[in-house]
């Protein structure tokens, strides 16, 4: 019998999404499905509910401290993967984002309506199966559903849990006072247990509950167990990093991301049949005003957020500008890099162009238009965007990190750099410069880059390992 596998996440790229997490938890389940029998959970937000339209109550949960009762719904996909929905309205029936209102505020009570996820879960593996179906393994993802390891240690279950973290910066703080609200037990409040620094951490409680960690790229996994990267829980990592249990497995791709097939592209192009990438280009540059150019055109596709280095991309800006490059850039984040952003722009009309927001159709015509992507990082777990920008044959300038160091060969596929400096970034930049002069070498980089196998299929084969070792050795602990 096919192994079974909540998958558990607070986003669903189709249904409710707030970044790449909603685009990974919609592709990494449809490529496990040829090795186990995964279903998905999520919370019944408005967007989500609206969109899925009427569906069948399957089962009802019960309350706990402050978290309410709920129902659970069940939809699917197109392609027909079950997704299960948390029917709890007093927590989800809202407008904004997963996470927070429309004005980008989180909710107050998150720390209840990502508890009654997890718990839901931690329900579902034990007392509550769905249907008659109740899960062999749960597999959930980021600090929102990181308390359901933590549950099922409490609820006495057996069944195994492995945790994903796709950024670790983000743990799920709230003060400690709320613990009977959360159904907490007195005892967790330690340091192995839930604390961290005085606070409830639910991204804390999962590392430590969890039978089994990963990330999101090997080396993000190294980097989490060093102090610049550990956010103060490498020491916990370290231990399960000794232990075997903390595991990299690096993201894939979905494969609408083709340049001779995807729809929203001004036109279609494949490796060597550049004729349609300039057009791109030439539709990039009108929508942001850009002048007609010779020069190279870079691009960032990005949160406008310090992890992203934005500071450093408008710092190099001057000298791309002046050296005859053009710049567009795509995305919200905090109030000051959106202004700067803005009056950058203004400085430079015709060779700087900005969107504030985000909107998928024009990212992926940016991505297919432009020379170069420009992802200075301070760290990046795994990152999606060089990987779409190789498909479409635009070649990333970033820093050496995470999934970036993984996923980009130097000089090959893109262009690395070492450090968080402008001289190291502005290095590669050059390089980039460079490598545009010579169109022999530009070509041949792009179909270096655009050959790159990022699909799913291998993940989900490092996955689908991983679950049949937790499951073993779970069976073998209760022998």
């Amino acid at each position: 019998m096919r192994e079974r596998i909540l998958f558990v996440t607070p986003e669903f790229a189709g249904f409710a999404k707030a970044g790449g997490l909603g685009e990974i938890s919609a592709a990494l389940p449809r490529a496990l499905r040829r090795h186990v029998d995964v279903r998905i959970l999520i919370p019944g937000y408005r967007e989500l509910v609206e969109a899925a339209g009427p569906m069948a109550v399957v089962s009802h949960l019960p309350s706990r401290g402050a978290i309410p009762a709920c129902s659970i719904g069940k939809t699917q996909t197109a392609d027909g993967l079950p997704v299960y929905v948390l029917l709890c309205p007093e927590l989800y029936d809202r407008a904004g984002s997963p996470y927070g209102d429309q004005h980008g505020v989180d909710w107050v009570d998150n720390d209840i309506r990502f508890a009654r996820l997890s718990l839901a879960a931690a329900e579902i593996a034990g007392a509550y199966p769905v249907e008659g179906w109740r899960p062999d393994l749960l597999h959930v993802h980021d600090w929102p559903a990181a308390l359901a390891p933590a549950y099922l240690a409490w609820n006495k279950s057996a069944t195994p849990c492995i945790l994903t973290v796709h950024n670790l910066a983000h743990q799920g703080l709230f003060p400690a006072e709320r613990m009977d609200r959360l159904g907490i037990p007195s005892q967790a409040y330690s340091i192995d247990g839930v604390e961290f620094h005085g606070k409830v951490s639910f991204l804390k409680a999962g590392l430590y509950y969890a039978n089994h960690i990963t990330t999101v790229s090997e080396t993000y996994a190294h980097e989490i167990t060093t102090r610049e990267h550990g956010c103060g829980l490498e020491g916990l990592l370290r231990d399960r990093s000794r232990e075997g249990r903390l595991t990299g497995i690096l993201n894939g791709i979905d494969e609408s991301w083709d340049p001779y097939t995807d729809p929203h592209l001004a036109a279609p192009f494949a490796a060597g049949r550049w004729r349609g990438k300039a057009k791109n280009a030439d539709s990039v540059r009108k929508a942001f005003g850009l002048a007609v150019s010779r020069g190279p055109l870079f691009a960032v596709v990005s949160r406008l957020v310090p992890q992203k280095g934005v500071d450093l991309t408008i710092e190099a800006a001057e000298s791309i500008v002046r050296h005859g490059g053009q710049i567009v850039v795509t995305g919200r984040g905090e109030a000051h890099f959106e202004k700067a952003l803005t009056a950058l722009s203004a400085r430079h009309p015709g060779h700087v162009g900005i969107s504030i927001g985000f909107e998928e159709k024009l990212a992926r015509r940016i991505y297919a238009g432009s020379d170069f992507l420009l992802m200075p990082s301070r760290f990046e777990p795994c990152g999606l965007s060089q990987m779409y920008a190789q498909r479409f044959g635009s070649l990333p300038v970033a820093r050496a990190t995470g999934g970036l160091a993984e996923t980009i060969e130097d000089g090959e596929t893109g262009f690395l750099f070492e450090t968080s400096s402008l001289g190291s970034f502005l290095g590669a930049v050059y390089r980039a410069f460079d490598a545009y002069r010579s169109r022999a070498r530009l070509a041949e980089m792009r179909r270096a880059a655009m050959a790159c196998d990022r699909s799913w299929a291998n993940p989900a084969q490092g996955y689908a390992r991983l679950f049949g070792q937790a499951l073993n050795l779970s069976k073998e602990a209760a022998a």
